[in-house]
């Protein structure tokens, strides 16, 4: 019974938080004169939203790129080109992507228009690297691998970029930009989301520096040349628009909760922290209601980070569930369970991961030492052998992640 209510919050809260009404909401009845239009989209939920504004604006488009997650090309568009690329990590197709991109909107006029649709995803799917294709990915490893987050994470990787912190929306005046944004960054920092293509930048060298020293990243001097050359501060041919955020997200699980029957609390929708750690707390959080005589719902929306220590398979959303199992052990009625609403956990085929009172003792009669696998980040394999992974497929959107506390009675 809390396994399949799981799987309908899951569904119900991704389905108020696809791209399609936000990027509508945006674009019917916006102006943008005489001019020529031209659309790029980048992200993972980037085909579902140029396929959406191609519905809206129709042959108003003049050309098009799409550019998103392998994979999540779900046919042909008609005057958009789609191109799949590296993610987390940019590789070779990322940046072919862009230089088309780039091409396509090249010696523009004043009265043109660019429509560029982001959505997570974009600073790896999107890039034009100052230094090398290698260092820009083993930078990018190192900085996942030691637990940065994402803003320090795209503070340096703004300064080895071509495009990102401003620079594609210089590169495109003096036409307008028209940016429309789904957020997968906790308070919708704009310079930070994608790492900010059409945004001024408001982070500094110095704060580049202090990051790449606190995480002892060994850069080569081409790369230090970059952390030490500032980023476009204003930008005069922009207008932002955000359609859809995690707070989205978590108002929409916690309605599909309620629908359910369970008293609903969000506790944040800023969850920024270890993902066994938020495990952990729901967990104690679970210990704390079990008196109650109603069914009790807490959600907590975000996005961890994944400390890595050993080499296993998974994503931060199956360590926060299986952060959270030991903690429930026996504990009557009661889940939890957490998702990234992109469809994907880390770089597994799995959406996120559930656990309830009794996933304990099934690891144990399967031979799953819990220790061991989180100290080897080896979360898939172990849910896997608990039917503890949630699947949803690619879903066309990414709000970040929300995790859930369900106490049924």
């Amino acid at each position: 019974m809390l396994r399949e209510d799981a799987e309908i919050i899951i569904k119900e809260a991704i389905r108020q938080v696809m791209p399609d009404e936000a990027v509508v909401r945006a674009l019917e009845g916006k102006e943008f004169g005489s001019g020529r239009i031209y659309l790029v989209s980048v992200g993972k939920a980037a085909w579902q939203m140029a396929k959406t504004a191609e519905a809206v604006l129709g042959e108003r488009i003049e050309a098009g790129i799409c550019i998103t997650k392998y994979g999540h090309v779900k046919g042909r568009l008609n005057r958009v080109r789609c191109f799949e690329a590296g993610h987390p990590v940019p590789d070779e197709n990322s940046f072919l992507a862009a230089e088309e991109a780039l091409k396509l909107t090249e010696n523009l006029q004043a009265e043109d228009t660019v429509i560029f649709l982001l959505s997570g995803g974009c600073s790896a799917l999107f890039e034009k690297p100052l230094v090398t294709g290698a260092e820009l990915a083993d930078i990018t490893n190192r900085l996942l691998a030691c637990g940065a987050d994402i803003v320090e994470t795209n503070t340096i990787r703004k300064r080895l970029s071509g495009v990102k912190g401003g620079r594609f929306a210089r590169h495109c005046s003096p036409a307008r930009v028209y940016n429309i944004i789904l957020s997968d960054i906790l308070g919708d920092p704009l310079d930070m989301i994608a790492s900010g293509p059409a945004c001024p930048d408001r982070s500094t060298c110095a704060q580049a520096k202090a990051i790449a020293e606190k995480y002892g990243l060994k850069l080569s001097e081409g790369a230090m040349v970059c952390l030490e050359a500032e980023t476009p501060k204003e930008l005069d041919n922009v207008e932002t628009v955000v359609t859809g955020s995690v707070g989205n997200l978590c108002r929409a699980a916690a309605r599909a909760c309620e629908t359910l029957g369970y008293r609903t609390s969000i506790l944040t929708d800023c969850l920024d922290c270890e993902a066994r750690e938020a495990g952990r707390f729901l967990a104690a959080v679970a210990k704390s209601h079990q008196g109650r005589s109603e069914s009790l719902a807490f959600i907590a929306g975000g996005e961890t980070v994944v400390h890595l220590t050993g080499k296993g398979k998974g994503g931060r959303n199956q360590e926060l569930a299986l952060g959270a199992a030991e903690g429930i052990a026996g504990l009557e009625h009661t889940a939890v369970f957490s998702v990234g609403s992109d469809g994907t956990d880390g770089p597994t085929d799995a959406a996120g991961g559930y656990c309830d009172g009794g996933t304990m003792e099934r690891m144990t009669r399967a031979g799953v030492d819990i220790y061991r696998t989180l100290r080897e980040n080896d979360s898939y394999e172990a849910l896997k052998k608990v039917n503890g992974l949630l699947f949803t497929g690619a879903t066309g959107t990414n709000v970040n992640d929300v995790a859930v506390l369900l106490i049924k009675r």
